[in-house]
């Protein structure tokens, strides 16, 4: 057998073992264990499917025939992965219950098509590819993993727009926990649907197969990030969202029918004014609650409903006017402006840039050049 190795075709052979390597990586990591594993799982199906790409675009299928329906189509997997991924990354008590299973009853029936298949003479394979899978099997399988793909992306994202939610209002230092990198990785399953969907119009209307196979390099593109996202990904030990507890909006605005007395409002208020629990730069919801004695969803509520605000912008605009307090003493002939950001209680700069430019319209050296 004889491959000539293109510039394409290298790219698409290192891909592949990129993606069976940093599979490798997930499944034996030692933090977010059981969202790695779901992940590596991932990664290694979406391995598979790119060796199918890889063997035609090195010619392979035509120098051997004999290896069409090997057993490496998991397709009907990669949409419930991404939502099962989704779910235990955001939720590190998520536990895998007995009826997700039937998430993937679609792939383990593609899965034992492909395993029969292999397992017969190339003259039945030959039958079958001409008399079942391309007229009706192939169909079968695009289609559904591209309906499947849309449904969990859909799911997904939902969940996540929720987690966002749950996390302005419950951490006060969330930069390690927004997950864009997931939305990234959303956007391009999303292109890959897309491209999908031409395809589909391209067989179905012009019969027309394999011609404009640009989803085997968006799939790989899929591949890079979710390896090396993944593998960068913090510890989320401490995150436990549930998608049922948290609404499809949250009261950011006081509300009528929400009962709020002013004394809650002063309590809240007094462990940041006296207590200062802003400074600590990890402060979450249960802590603040905590120190209250208080429970978590009553505080939430008196900050949403009685304040107005996010628990994330409630702490975050004591630690602008704790930051903006120092500036206008001559804390900045003793400090760096990031020095005096952190001893307000931030963590991250580029998290204080960020939330000093929204509250101030400023960023902090523009501001403290006016102070």
């Amino acid at each position: 057998m004889k491959i000539g190795f293109t510039v394409d075709i290298l790219i698409g052979l290192f891909i592949i073992n990129v993606g069976f390597f940093a599979a490798g990586l997930l499944w034996f990591s030692h933090y977010n264990r059981q969202a790695n594993r779901f992940l590596a799982c991932l990664m290694a199906a979406l391995s598979c499917w790119l060796i199918d790409g890889f063997f035609r675009l090195a010619g392979i299928y035509q120098q051997n025939p004999n290896l069409y329906f090997l057993p490496i189509f998991y397709s009907f997997a990669f949409g419930p992965l991404i939502y099962i991924y989704v779910n235990s990354l955001t939720n590190s008590a998520f536990q895998f219950k007995r009826n997700y299973w039937w998430h993937f009853l679609p792939v383990a029936v593609q899965a034992s098509l492909y395993l029969f298949l292999s397992l017969q003479s190339y003259e039945f394979r030959n039958w079958f590819w001409n008399n079942v899978h391309y007229p009706y099997t192939y169909s079968i399988e695009f289609d559904g993993t591209l309906l499947s793909l849309l449904i969990y992306l859909l799911l997904s994202l939902r969940l996540l727009r929720k987690y966002s939610r749950y996390v302005q209002e419950n951490f006060s230092e969330t930069s390690q926990l927004t997950l864009r990198w997931l939305r990234v990785l959303l956007v391009i399953i999303a292109l890959v649907c897309i491209q999908w969907a031409i395809e589909l119009i391209l067989r179905h209307r012009f019969n027309l197969y394999f011609h404009y196979d640009y989803s085997y390099w968006l799939l790989g593109l899929l591949l890079i990030v979710l390896g090396t996202a993944g593998l960068q990904q913090t510890n989320l030990a401490n995150v436990q969202f549930k998608d049922e507890a948290v609404p499809d909006s949250l009261p950011l605005l006081p509300r009528s029918d929400v009962q709020v007395s002013p004394e809650q409002i002063a309590q809240v208020r007094r462990a940041m004014d006296t207590d200062k629990l802003y400074l600590n730069p990890t402060l979450t919801l249960t802590e603040l609650a905590r120190h209250l004695g208080l429970n978590p969803k009553v505080v939430s509520q008196i900050i949403n409903a009685g304040i107005g605000q996010s628990f994330n912008n409630f702490v975050n605009s004591y630690r602008i006017s704790e930051v903006k307090q120092r500036l206008r003493t001559d804390d900045l002939t003793r400090f760096t402006l990031l020095g005096i950001a952190f001893e307000s209680g931030f963590n991250s700069k580029t998290t204080f840039n960020r939330i000093f430019k929204e509250h101030t319209g400023q960023s902090p050296s523009e501001y403290a050049g006016q102070s």
